[in-house]
């Protein structure tokens, strides 16, 4: 099969490599429809992550169908079109008896990271009877797709661990796929203002058409001075850390109002500066998280609705064997004008 493979800092290639087979009864493999890639991956490519193991078929959000099924599987059939969550679970150690799936003992964020994922014409979902979702009719392919990662991270550890409120303001700062999810789900909870805050014009005016009530950009504009003419001098409820920076972070303990929280969801790969001479007194909540998926059937039923315009996020689309290509219009997103990427590998 062809796959997309990780050799070490700024080096992948698509390869032939053997389709993956059964190893443990719980597994399915899942002949994969769709993928996409996310910043997580980038940062992959650009060696953040250290401990990444030369040979590994990158990619964690994905949809496909079910071609072969472990024999203590139940809930999964051949020919089940599913969702692939970005975690698996085992759905019995202690994590995951609290739903803190991201750090199961068996499990957790695997796919891509820790053995191979989904950026392949095949993969193999281990824990497939609580690391899978079958797709309901009522929802596109490619909508799927966004299911597997980003809108369960910015609903979850954006949104949720940020506490936002009906008649809260909120910050989003970084207008990138999750920042986009964090401001689709918050509008669940009905906050009065939601402010995004980017780099880039196209992203911020799509932010707009998504629901967003103001925007800032951070190059051209002050944040704290139009920040203070939206809310006023103390801040907003809610600041919400969707790039995973040291700027970025700032920005989110400056604008952030006494009783408020700080949700950072950002994949950090360098250390911040914690403000805490500035910060103790303001009885602040400070939240960090890799996502759970423990939302994604609400999610899915959400999706369901088609009430959500996440079809707006695509900007690209590519076959498989353009996937080289597609990762450098995503590593210069802001020149191709490149939000999320659906990569068709049928």
């Amino acid at each position: 099969m062809k796959a997309l493979v990780y050799h070490g800092d700024h080096n992948i290639a698509l390869e032939e490599k053997a389709k993956p087979s059964i190893i443990k009864p719980s597994d399915v493999i899942v002949r994969v429809t769709k993928t996409t890639i996310c910043g997580t991956d980038l940062g992959i490519y650009k060696g953040k992550n250290l401990y990444m193991q030369d040979g590994i078929t990158l990619g964690h959000e994905g949809v496909g169908i079910i071609e072969e099924v472990g024999s203590s599987v139940s809930q999964f059939k051949v020919g089940d079109k599913v969702i692939i969550s970005c975690i698996s679970s085992c759905g019995s150690c202690e994590y995951c008896k609290k739903q803190l799936y991201s750090h199961c003992k068996d499990g957790g964020w695997i796919l891509g990271h820790m053995i191979d994922g989904v950026q392949a014409e095949y993969v193999r979902i281990p824990h497939a009877d609580n690391s899978l979702y079958k797709i309901p009719d009522t929802i596109n392919d490619e909508v799927a797709v966004m299911i597997s990662d980003i809108l369960p991270t910015g609903h979850e550890i954006g949104v949720q661990y940020g506490n936002v409120k009906p008649g809260d303001a909120i910050a989003i700062v970084g207008a990138g796929p999750v920042g986009m999810s964090a401001l689709l789900t918050a509008q669940f909870y009905s906050p009065a203002i939601i402010i995004m805050i980017d780099l880039d014009d196209n992203r911020l005016e799509m932010a707009k058409e998504l629901g967003a009530t103001h925007v800032i950009n951070s190059d051209s504009q002050n944040v704290l001075e139009e920040l203070k003419k939206i809310v006023g001098e103390d801040g907003v409820d809610v600041a919400i850390e969707a790039v995973g920076i040291p700027p970025t972070w700032n920005i989110c303990q400056k604008i952030v109002k006494p009783g408020g929280n700080i949700a950072n969801v950002g994949v950090h790969g360098a250390k911040v500066d914690f403000e805490i001479q500035e910060l103790w007194i303001k009885n602040l909540t400070i939240t960090t998280g890799l996502v759970n998926t423990n939302t994604t059937p609400m999610l899915i039923k959400a999706v369901a609705t088609n009430k959500l315009p996440v079809k707006k996020l695509f900007t690209h689309h590519y076959k498989l064997f353009e996937i080289e290509k597609a990762y450098d219009v995503f590593l210069n997103a802001s020149r191709e004008k490149a939000m999320k990427i659906i990569i068709d590998v049928e």
